[in-house]
């Protein structure tokens, strides 16, 4: 495995691979079984597997995680290794952010919900390094994993919009055995948290059955996922709601929603750290 760290290095490399197919991984680091499922699939599709790793700090906001997000290079870089990445793309703060951002790109779509309703700016910071690492890798493919839908969902669009010439491929989350969604964040769960966090995914799979059956409305399936969530996790839900997929847009009536793609999503802010979870189906 190559270790690159600056955008001019890495073009240099990039140059080389003309004759190759690349399978692009953009991560934060703190490498999971989720991560390794987009390396694996990358090595699948591509002749060569780039990831990178940056904790990117256009997209937090003030008073959220980016001092205490999970941070172990060494252990990321044995991990990537091991699932044979063929270049782990490390850039600095400096490299990516040499000079003040004299333009960024602003979501104006599908950020009305989910996380983007109370995280404003959140997908305008996602979406400019997205683009800055896209500009800088050039791959023929870019891997995001599903458990955060909204993220894919913005990149696929903006991929479209500026037709940008990369396939997004979507992968599912990866679980642990009691069905909670693999995130580097979960190391903030407390003992006592991370029992009552297998919840969240079993209420999903609940509220699915339910919205599959069309016996409730929409609006009361949501306010039973919320209680249900609050009361086995003891915390308190941002959201849990039902949406079409990937325009994000309200479902009305679930007779109207047939053959559509539907999610169901869910945040939920423990003591240290705060969840996000969904589930996407077809009616």
């Amino acid at each position: 495995m190559i270790v690159i760290k600056t955008p001019s290095e890495f073009q240099k490399w990039r140059e080389k691979q003309s004759d190759k197919t690349i399978g692009f991984v953009p991560t934060m680091g703190y490498l999971h079984d989720g991560h390794l499922s987009l390396i694996k699939q990358a090595k699948t599709d591509n002749d060569r597997v780039v990831a990178s790793i940056f904790v990117n700090p256009l997209q937090f906001g003030a008073g959220e995680d980016f001092t205490t997000y999970p941070r172990d290079l060494l252990r990321d870089r044995e991990l990537a290794k091991e699932a044979g990445v063929d270049v782990l793309f490390l850039p600095d703060k400096k490299d990516m952010y040499p000079s003040p951002m004299a333009s960024l790109i602003r979501i104006t779509q599908g950020i009305d919900t989910l996380c983007g309703k109370n995280r404003p700016g959140h997908f305008d910071g996602v979406a400019t390094v997205v683009m800055k690492l896209f500009q800088i890798v050039q791959p023929n493919s870019a891997y995001f994993g599903l458990k955060d839908a909204q993220q894919v969902a913005v990149i696929e669009r903006m991929v479209k919009d500026y037709f940008v010439p990369i396939e997004i491929v979507r992968v599912p989350t990866v679980r642990e055995a009691d069905g909670l969604a693999k995130s580097s964040r979960n190391v903030h769960l407390t003992d006592a948290e991370r029992r009552q966090a297998s919840a969240i995914y079993r209420t999903l799979s609940e509220i699915k059955e339910h919205v599959m059956s069309g016996k409730e409305t929409i609006m009361n399936l949501e306010l039973a996922g919320k209680k249900k969530v609050e009361e086995e996790t003891k915390s308190s839900v941002d959201y849990f709601t039902i949406r079409h997929f990937p325009s994000l847009d309200p479902v009305e009536q679930i007779n109207e929603a047939k053959e559509s793609e539907l999610i169901i999503a869910c945040a939920v802010a423990f003591s240290e750290v705060r969840l996000i979870d969904n589930i996407i189906f077809k009616l």
